[in-house]
């Protein structure tokens, strides 16, 4: 018989679904590539154009960094997947973001949504309300950034899902559930879609080397 699988609950943030008649191993081989090979954009290199915050030029990079992007799906490959074959990347595999901000007579927060790119307006912050510094009068930051793709398992700030969640419903049936949630790089069920993927790749190649 084969295996049934229904969607319990869905939005942009969390999905839900409950799987019957399937492996256990590989429902965790799922769970554990969402956690950390599904590739996402992140900014990779910063370029400090002008920091006159009271915030080292280190840690605003860090926090640049860390700040989520909404990735279009498919649209930028892996930089070891890229044809240009250059380490630093080209307009195939990462975008350029700026961030030019100032104080003018009054302090002020600079947040994420200063935060854009003159390539790619999809490629954006996934909220416009995440601090990165706090510029006192006649202060400035002014950064170029470039963002890659990347995996969770090479730095936190490439990972997509923050909760993975498998559960068995303790039936006879055999069923479990798993439950995602997506820091909003991907909405969730394409976050799930893009781990099946990935697992169905991986096992190809797999397959492919114990042929050869």
């Amino acid at each position: 018989m084969l295996g049934s699988i229904k969607i319990l609950e869905k939005d942009n943030v969390h999905v839900k679904v409950r799987f019957e008649g399937y492996n256990r191993s590989y429902l965790n081989a799922l769970r554990r590539i969402s956690l950390a090979e599904v590739p996402v954009l992140a900014i990779d290199d910063v370029i400090i154009l002008e920091n006159t915050s009271p915030v080292y030029d280190e840690i605003v990079a860090h926090r640049l960094g860390l700040i989520p992007l909404i990735t279009p799906v498919d649209k930028y490959p892996l930089p070891e997947e890229c044809d240009c074959h250059n380490p630093s990347g080209c307009p195939k595999c990462r975008v350029m973001l700026v961030l030019d901000a100032s104080a003018s007579n009054i302090e002020r927060t600079v947040f994420s949504g200063e935060l854009v790119s003159p390539e790619d307006q999809a490629v954006r912050p996934v909220s416009d309300k995440i601090p990165i510094v706090k510029l006192a009068a006649n202060q400035r930051l002014k950064v170029e950034c470039y963002a890659r793709m990347g995996r969770g398992r090479e730095h936190a700030k490439w990972q997509a899902a923050p909760v993975a969640i498998l559960t068995d419903e303790g039936k006879e049936d055999g069923a479990v559930t798993l439950e995602l949630e997506s820091v909003g790089n991907y909405t969730a069920p394409v976050l799930l879609s893009k781990a099946a993927e990935t697992l169905t790749k991986q096992l190809k190649q797999l397959q492919s080397s114990v042929g050869e």
